[in-house]
């Protein structure tokens, strides 16, 4: 979501015209959400959502995002920031930690969790921490910091698939986090698809039988992904849960991002990554047939599938299906950075399939095909369809959207009518109206499509914000404002709850459903913040904004989607054992779990990131918005309301090292403290950088650069130990010249020295994640890597092993990855007892002390990836993941590792 109150960041894609056309750039960079807008501390709160979004215009050309972040501390007037590196790098990066240096091969995935069942455990279970309600309008945090009073409500990770029926059941899939079950029209929601290989969704339908079709593989992760294992068909979803063996098909779509899922004639279409497949509904066995792919030599075992533009060069979007005649079908295909391939294609008379031509007011030319979603009428007599153009996007800093039109004929083929583009959009009531960016500058993220089955001309559809039109495209309203702040009816008194406007939900929409539960239809919404419903033909005020919203986050679905955790004692528990959990959330703030608290709060809003928290106090919290932009509270970020008055008395502060920036700094960047010493920080972007104040801080003026590692290097990892430093680095950091090293060196700013770390050499050259120092020999290290080993990454130096092993401080390593699965690693931690935790985008591992193979660690972790392990003052291992919450481990249950405390 946007917010907290001071920007957001507005990005175009990297892309580059020609007079022939539009052509990827050298970059390839993949798309990906929105970085959210911290507060205004500097502006009176009846200002607040109107500056917040002032846009700072880049080169729309270049590699990089086209608008770069300025200070909060910008003087009024100036431009404060922008809103656009949440989409293309926050996920671009993820993406290439996890393939860079090169495209990983299909069954990648499939491969390492077949391995995994194999694998014994150890004795424990996981708990889960965060399957409580999580409030981010809790009138406990209103900071100026934060986003509390915006009305998003109740909120949990970005559902990225829905389905409905008319029994009162709803499906709703998470980003990484699969699918769940209600049978209450919403709510008391259980998992059904834990058993799968991949949890990351990329669409979810209900066919005319009832059975509920499961595309894995989310389509708003960067084009690289992998992912998906396929899509799987569930018969009874009232009863029933996915299990392995319910996979349609091969292998044939592992490793692909699916977009959608149509169906007619007997067959399921699928649009994915490397193009369109199909396959038949009654015969679930049997490979899936390659129905188009406009440049096959660019698919996995054609001449150009090592080209680093592979990715980018078979995208599907959507599939329209004529309900008249079902053999006719028009593929929406391209890239939303831009293609000479991008287009409309419809099969000609000798079978091929060809470009259209001309569709009416639908433009068919590859400058201006881009993101592109279909929906239909149930009676047959409408099509719609919305459209994201790359030209608008290279020309035009205020939207990506070339419009959403009709066929009114209900055939795919049209003739199309506009029917609304931005401006007819901004002025419906839009919170985004006047706020320095328009609507549908993310449409090639952000899009869904839903025509009411009860009325042809009431549609629903879903840019940043949820909009809706009840004759066919005449009028728009907006009953899903992006946020309350900037309306007249918005208050930030905590008396008032989200003021005296009604709730909305969460911003960035991807996913809608209608169904009926005990004879009430209603529409359901996925977006960034969860899952929320109303009355299809539901209230609105006299702005057009719905009155009757109900979030559907009561705490039994959990996929939030946490970069990292941190844990400190509680005190205000007065047994001296609670404790304060916390962690950074993609696009849902800074979450916050007081030992006795039955709702989680939000103490800083924006985009969450990295996370230091005191373990002898957990409300001294160091809360990294993006790209270093750090924030710090010592008393949780509780406000007692002055602020109200006088916004200089909010009680976090922002303490960015000067690397706060997009091209010198990772958009999750790393931090950390000593164990040894709480109040030693160490951040790092291009530059090291260490302040020895720890929470006290009040100024990004009091960091010290420790050492540059070099133009064109950010850090990825960092760790400290007794004033000795480990830095990991890349440069660039994807696919195309990749490159990484280490950098080792003292706090104080001597001793700096790069390893020797050729690309061949005795680790791989691929993303490091994650450094375990020992605290008693600062020379004894261990360090984990992203990434896929050589048998599935093409690039150069790609190497075997996930985690080294060094007693001489880096200048030799010993691969120590034993038996761990041929998966991404992503966080290591050595553990009091000696052993050795690992979190990796499968699961957790364990090693206990004198031992050198590994066991899965306990039991219950989803199979979702472990972004980062943290070690709390309670005796407790937290798992901070990427799709399905926090989770907590008790290490007594370990004993002392010996084999025979552990089970099989």
């Amino acid at each position: 979501m946007v917010p907290n109150r001071q920007r957001r960041r507005l990005l175009l894609p990297a892309v580059t015209l020609t007079a022939l056309g539009l052509t990827t750039t050298q970059a390839l960079a993949a798309p990906s959400e929105t970085p959210k807008p911290r507060p205004h501390q500097a502006q009176q709160q009846a200002e607040i959502g109107k500056k917040h979004a002032k846009k700072v215009q880049g080169t729309a050309a270049t590699a990089g995002p086209a608008f770069s972040a300025k200070a909060s501390s910008a003087a009024p007037g100036e431009d404060e920031g922008d809103e656009a590196e949440n989409s293309a790098e926050g996920t671009a990066q993820y993406t290439e930690a996890r393939t860079a240096p090169g495209v990983v091969a299909p069954g990648a995935y499939g491969a390492a969790w077949s391995q995994l069942q194999s694998m014994p455990h150890t004795g424990g279970s996981w708990d889960h921490v965060t399957n409580k309600p999580y409030n981010e309008d809790d009138p406990r945090y209103r900071d100026v910091n934060s986003n509390s009073s915006g009305g998003a409500g109740f909120t949990t990770g970005r559902i990225t698939g829905i389905a409905a029926d008319n029994d009162g059941y709803v499906y709703a899939g998470g980003a990484n986090g699969g699918v769940f079950r209600s049978s209450t029209g919403g709510g008391q929601w259980k998992s059904i698809s834990d058993k799968l290989p991949s949890l990351s969704t990329g669409a979810l339908n209900l066919d005319e039988g009832g059975r509920l079709w499961y595309a894995t593989g989310e389509s708003n992760t960067g084009a690289t992904s992998y992912v998906g294992t396929g899509v799987y068909v569930l018969a009874d979803p009232k009863h029933g849960e996915f299990q392995p063996g319910n996979r349609v098909g091969g292998a044939e779509l592992e490793s692909t991002i699916i977009h959608a899922l149509r169906f007619g004639g007997g067959k399921v279409w699928a649009a994915t990554s490397r193009g369109v497949w199909s396959h038949s509904t009654t015969t679930l066995s049997g490979p899936w047939t390659l129905e188009f792919a406009p440049n096959p030599d660019y698919l996995p075992g054609g001449a150009k599938a090592a080209d680093p533009s592979a990715p980018y060069k078979n995208i599907a979007n959507d599939i329209a299906i004529d309900p008249k005649d079902p053999t006719k079908v028009v593929l929406a295909v391209g890239w939303r950075g831009g293609d000479t391939y991008n287009g409309f294609y419809s099969k000609a008379a000798d079978g091929s399939w060809q470009r259209v031509a001309s569709l009416g007011d639908l433009p068919t030319d590859a400058a201006n095909v881009g993101n592109v979603t279909f929906a239909r009428s149930a009676d047959g007599s409408r099509y719609y369809a919305i459209d994201q153009s790359p030209d608008v996007m290279a020309h035009n800093p205020d939207t990506g959207l070339k419009g959403i039109y009709v066929s009114k004929s209900g055939s795919p083929s049209g003739p199309w009518t506009l029917i609304a583009d931005k401006d007819k959009i901004k002025n419906s009531g839009s919170a985004l109206q006047g706020a320095g960016y328009q609507p549908g500058i993310q449409a090639w993220y952000n899009q869904f499509l839903q025509v009411d089955p009860a009325n042809p001309d009431h549609v629903y559809a879903g840019l940043e914000e949820v909009l809706e039109t009840k004759n066919g495209g005449n009028t728009w309203i907006v009953p899903g404002p992006y946020w309350n702040f900037p309306f007249p009816c918005w208050s930030i008194d905590p008396t008032k709850q989200t003021g005296d406007c009604s709730s909305t939900t969460h911003s960035d929409q991807h996913a809608v459903a209608i169904g009926s539960y005990k004879g009430k239809t209603s529409v359901y919404v996925g977006n960034d913040g969860g899952i929320y419903t109303r009355p299809v033909n539901g209230a609105v005020d006299s702005g057009g904004h719905a009155k009757d919203w109900k979030s559907l986050a009561d705490g039994t679905i959990d996929t939030l989607q946490y970069y990292s955790v941190g844990v400190g004692k509680d005190p205000a528990d007065r047994s001296g054992k609670g404790v304060i959990v916390t962690g950074g959330l993609q696009d849902n703030g800074q979450s916050i779990l007081r030992a006795h608290d039955k709702v989680m709060g939000s103490d800083f809003g924006g985009d969450g990131a990295d996370t230091i928290v005191d373990p002898a106090n957990g409300c001294n919290t160091a809360a990294e918005y993006v790209y270093l932009d750090m924030w710090v509270t010592q008393n949780c970020a509780v406000n007692d309301g002055s602020w109200n008055t006088d916004p200089t008395k909010a009680t976090s502060y922002e303490v960015a090292p000067p690397d706060k920036d997009t091209s010198a700094a990772r958009f999750i960047a790393p931090i950390t403290s000593d164990p040894k010493n709480v109040n030693t920080w160490i951040a790092g972007g291009r530059h090291v950088w260490v302040q020895n104040k720890g929470f006290a801080i009040r100024s990004g003026s009091e960091w010290t650069s420790a050492y540059d590692l070099g133009a064109g290097h950010v850090a990825t990892a960092v760790a400290t130990v007794n004033g000795t430093v480990y830095a990991g680095w890349c440069g660039p950091c994807n696919n195309q010249g990749f490159s990484r090293g280490i950098a080792v060196g003292n706090t104080d700013g001597t001793g700096w020295h790069q390893l020797d770390l050729p690309v061949d050499g005795a680790l791989p050259n691929r993303y490091i994640s994650s450094f375990a120092v020992d605290e008693n020999d600062a020379k004894h290290v261990f360090v984990a890597f992203n990434g896929f080993s050589r048998t599935w990454t093409e690039g150069p130096g790609a190497g075997i092993g996930h985690l080294f092993e060094t007693h001489d401080g880096g200048t030799t390593w010993t691969d120590v990855s034993a038996n761990l699965p041929d998966v991404p690693a992503t966080s290591v931690k050595i553990l009091p007892n000696g052993g050795l935790a690992l979190g990796t985008d499968l699961a957790a591992f364990y090693r206990a002390p004198g031992e050198t193979d590994f066991r899965v660690l306990g039991r219950n972790l989803p199979t979702t990836s472990v972004q980062q392990l943290k070690l709390g003052p309670d005796g407790k291992l937290y798992a901070a993941t990427f799709g399905r919450g926090i989770w907590s481990f008790n290490l007594h249950s370990l004993g002392h590792g010996r084999r025979d405390e552990v089970e099989g």
